[in-house]
């Protein structure tokens, strides 16, 4: 038990070190920023696009980082600024569902699903998030706290308590991300090295004839349920070619991952930040299920309808 402990240990260490050299700079670098000419000239030319959204222009920041970098990226912008809770939840949701987009979209391409289908699916989910919380949802108006992270009254005089200011955010950011993603890991390690893994995958195989798909997907949608997207990469590419997924599962698979990849921590991920996770991880989950769902049922009739049209031409030439 001590050396599954210990190695969860290191891996989240490892981990933590990793992100923390993502996140560390970005936070010191956007806090700082703030106070120069460059900021506040891209959150003006993007304000007017946010507000569809219900968001300030300072969104702006957050979402390109964190969908052309990682979710943390977009968590360490978002700490730099002062949201409501209401603005958080929405960058949340909406990065929940667009983060690491190059990234994690290129796995797609590696399994035979196309890189635009994906980004595509993922942009879109991103979008119609942030317009519908923007539109039923009329709280969250009070200040987000971030935690550890407190919000400062004070405005930094020169460049050295600017310096600092950034500095003191960046690291308790870093502090923040190792809280979280040590005991995770060590879950995880857990998890994998007792072979619940192994049987959680068994357990969902039934569950995958109810999206659509057969049940040798199960493994492919352990991996990128639990470890993501971009981790899951090569157990998800070495579930293709051992248990032969065919291209139609992996398809509905990868749609139903891009809503919901990496659901534990991508969701444990944003409790810093004063948001509600429960309804974060309810969004992602139903949007995933019905989603499957509707292309799955749509993707058999265009198969039925497919084989009826070759099954009446065979009948007509035998005819003739």
């Amino acid at each position: 038990m001590s050396g599954i402990v210990y190695r969860g240990f290191q891996q989240g260490l490892a981990t933590t070190w990793t992100l923390g050299k993502v996140i560390f700079p970005i936070t010191l670098l956007i806090t700082i920023l703030q106070f120069t000419p460059v900021l506040p000239w891209l959150i003006d030319l993007l304000t007017p696009v946010m507000g569809l959204l219900g968001l300030s222009g300072e969104a702006a920041v957050p979402l390109v980082l964190g969908n052309t970098l990682n979710l943390y990226a977009g968590i360490a912008a978002i700490v730099s600024f002062e949201f409501t809770v209401k603005e958080v939840f929405i960058l949340a949701v909406m990065l929940s569902f667009s983060h690491n987009l190059f990234i994690e979209s290129a796995v797609a391409s590696k399994v035979g699903v196309s890189w635009w289908l994906i980004s595509g699916i993922r942009i879109g989910l991103a979008l119609l998030g942030g317009l519908l919380i923007n539109l039923l949802w009329q709280g969250g108006a009070e200040q987000a706290q971030y935690g550890l992270i407190q919000g400062s009254d004070n405005v930094p005089v020169g460049w050295a308590e600017i310096a600092y200011q950034g500095i003191e955010t960046a690291l308790m950011a870093v502090v923040q991300l190792g809280l979280i993603v040590i005991p995770l890991m060590v879950v995880m390690q857990f998890l994998r090295e007792k072979g619940w893994l192994t049987m959680l995958s068994n357990k969902l195989a039934p569950c995958m004839k109810f999206l659509g798909m057969e049940k040798n997907t199960s493994m492919t949608m352990v991996a990128g349920l639990t470890i993501g997207l971009a981790y899951g990469a090569g157990l998800m590419i070495q579930a293709v070619k051992e248990d032969n997924v065919s291209k139609k599962d992996m398809s509905l698979a990868l749609i139903f991952l891009v809503s919901c990849h990496a659901v534990v921590e991508d969701t444990l991920i944003f409790i810093p930040l004063g948001i509600p996770v429960w309804p974060l991880l309810i969004i992602r989950l139903t949007t995933a299920i019905l989603l499957t769902m509707t292309i799955a049922f749509i993707w058999n009739r265009l198969e039925k309808k497919k084989r009826k049209e070759v099954n009446q031409h065979e009948h007509s030439y035998h005819t003739l």
